[in-house]
């Protein structure tokens, strides 16, 4: 009689384990359109979602649930490395080639630094700070002129790509978002319509993919190795595998809006975006 408990507590953790996986499926799929048509790298997806669920499924004190935010940090990354390529090769025509470098190189020095002070940061201080830095995108979107209606062209000199390339980069690492909040907004600035700005975002968020990756995977193997199995450093590498594949699923769907949608609707779709990942961490 006392034999088939065990079977049930596993069936139980089986059936919320592939109700997790297909919950990332479809979010992920989001990510794929957020991705090509916003820039925002999934990020605005995968870690909120990742955070919530891997508490969702695995008991407090466990290593997963207490590196909840370091994992979804990390994972998102990692998932950014594919779907940011993958868009950026789909709207290359729109891309401002001389804006992207030296800016790209900068965002990658800073991404080092803001991944290693993520590593050693307590989880709640993540979210804390992911929440912080929501609220202000969107109170400079929607209180300072030039982000709802465009600015007026004008490039960024020397001093302030360096100090703004290596800021976007460190914030962007630590926080695991891709930098598309700092991005668009400050290509929207410069004169760039939505759809521009939004296919800028892509390649400037692969530096912080690339080198927030490979930094979160050493980083943790120092700190003591994985978190478990089917982990690399701090990797989910089975939701890494969900998340890619349906983003490109995602990507492909949204292909036809891309570039369609007219600039002001633009920039209000974006902006509410962003105040719905706000309210969904600030609520968990």
């Amino acid at each position: 009689m006392y034999a088939k408990a065990p079977r049930r507590i596993v069936a139980s953790k089986t059936g919320a384990g592939m109700a997790f996986y297909l919950i990332l499926a479809f979010f992920g799929v989001l990510a794929g359109v957020t991705t090509l048509l916003f820039g925002f790298g999934g990020g605005f997806v995968v870690v909120p979602l990742l955070y919530q669920g891997l508490l969702a499924t695995h008991p407090p004190g466990s290593p997963e649930a207490t590196a909840a935010m370091h994992i979804a940090v990390a994972t998102s990354t990692c998932v950014m490395m594919v779907s940011a390529g993958l868009a950026t090769r789909r709207r290359a025509h729109l891309l401002q080639w001389r804006w992207l470098w030296p800016l790209a190189g900068y965002i990658a020095l800073g991404a080092l630094l803001g991944a290693a002070l993520a590593v050693r940061a307590p989880g709640g201080l993540l979210r804390a700070a992911f929440l912080v830095y929501l609220g202000i995108t969107i109170g400079d979107c929607l209180l300072r002129k030039g982000f709802l209606n465009g600015g007026q062209g004008r490039p960024l000199g020397v001093a302030a790509t360096a100090g703004t390339g290596i800021g976007i980069g460190a914030i962007a690492s630590f926080l695991g978002v891709g930098g598309s909040v700092m991005t668009v907004p400050l290509m929207r600035r410069r004169g760039l319509d939505m759809a521009s700005s939004s296919a800028m975002a892509n390649p400037l968020s692969l530096p912080v993919a690339v080198v927030g990756t490979l930094a979160y995977v050493l980083l943790a193997w120092r700190q003591g190795g994985p978190v478990g199995p089917w982990h690399a450093g701090y990797v989910d590498l089975r939701a890494f595998a969900v998340l890619t594949l349906s983003a490109y699923a995602g990507i492909r769907l949204s292909a036809p809006l891309a570039g369609r949608i007219p600039d002001r609707l633009h920039a209000r779709i974006y902006v509410g975006l962003l105040m719905l990942v706000f309210v969904v961490m600030a609520l968990r």
